[in-house]
């Protein structure tokens, strides 16, 4: 079947559904690139398809193909560290309501519900607490986040400036970042809430970007990922101003719709070129590894051990 493909504004619409990927153009297909393999891996890796389709399920650097899937699932996820491998658990948002918690590789947990509108993204602080993101809520506006206490209950709503939000990310100091559109989606806004704070306040980027991407602290900087420049930007911030240091670039992707850093490697859920890339990190260039398998409009990855 044929996905109905559309833009509203700047944002992607694939089956009525409003996603957080920036285009469809697939590049050609790596051969599946294998590193040594290490077969005590204990490592997963999940690519979340399509809102509502599937996560596929893998456990490089063991291998590249597809062990399994998680039917149901879609969309981003993101797990219980700022970055790295999560510690035995990952959280799935999936569906139009669902923030699933899941026991690595693909055991349920438990479920939160929001009834906000359309969860698009997610991020933990190192207290526990679950950041959900809201991409659209029909009558009430999108760009909220839903922060659930931790990661239990209702959750409590906070406005942002931004129109939709796309992705979110904690840093060490339990601030909360998210980026979206702003601007009835004519352009790129950071946002910061900082610990303890109420309300959300737009940090200015010393560079410019073109499409928001996941937002994720990489072990030093605040990172951003720009899904039309195929690119990492790493930032200092103080107060309202987020200052780059240097750019990662990648060759070969066609839009990381969600990244995911671990040390050494960067994931990438590739939404254009329908498959999961591993590149080196912070090194970036091309990649090191391709997952194969079966994949319906990647739009999310992140990664754990068991």
């Amino acid at each position: 079947m044929t996905p109905n493909v559309k833009y509203v504004g700047r944002t992607l619409s694939v089956n009525g559904r409003l996603v957080t990927a920036a285009r469809l153009n697939p590049l050609p297909r790596f051969a599946a690139l294998v590193p040594e393999h290490h077969t005590k891996s204990k490592d997963y890796e999940w690519i979340f398809n399509d809102y509502g389709s599937y996560a596929s399920i893998f456990d490089y650097p063991k291998s590249v193909q597809e062990i399994g899937q998680i039917a149901g699932d879609g969309g981003q996820g993101c797990t219980n560290v700022l970055w790295g491998y999560g510690k035995k658990i990952m959280w799935n948002i999936g569906g139009n309501t669902q923030i699933t918690e899941y026991k690595a590789p693909k055991t349920p947990i438990k479920t939160l519900s929001d009834s906000v509108g359309m969860p698009s993204s997610c991020a933990m602080n190192t207290s526990g607490d679950l950041a959900v993101g809201i991409l659209y809520s029909s009558g009430q506006g999108g760009g909220d986040v839903v922060i659930y206490k931790g990661a239990k209950g209702s959750g409590t709503v906070y406005k942002t400036p931004l129109d939709e939000e796309f992705f979110d990310g904690y840093d060490p100091q339990g601030d909360l970042f998210a980026d979206g559109f702003t601007g009835n989606r004519s352009g790129f806004a950071l946002v910061e809430l900082p610990k303890g704070a109420k309300t959300f306040e737009t940090i200015t980027t010393s560079n410019a970007v073109q499409f928001p991407g996941s937002v994720q602290w990489d072990g030093t900087y605040l990172t951003v990922f720009d899904q039309l420049a195929n690119a990492t930007y790493r930032y200092t911030v103080s107060g309202t101003k987020a200052t780059l240091q240097n750019t990662i670039t990648y060759s070969g992707a066609s839009d990381c719709a969600q990244t995911w850093i671990v040390k050494g490697l960067l994931y990438c859920g590739d939404a254009g070129n329908e498959d999961g890339e591993v590149f080196k990190y912070p090194a970036g260039g091309s990649p090191i590894a391709v997952f194969t398998g079966a994949f319906d409009f990647p739009l999310g990855v992140t990664a754990a051990t068991k």
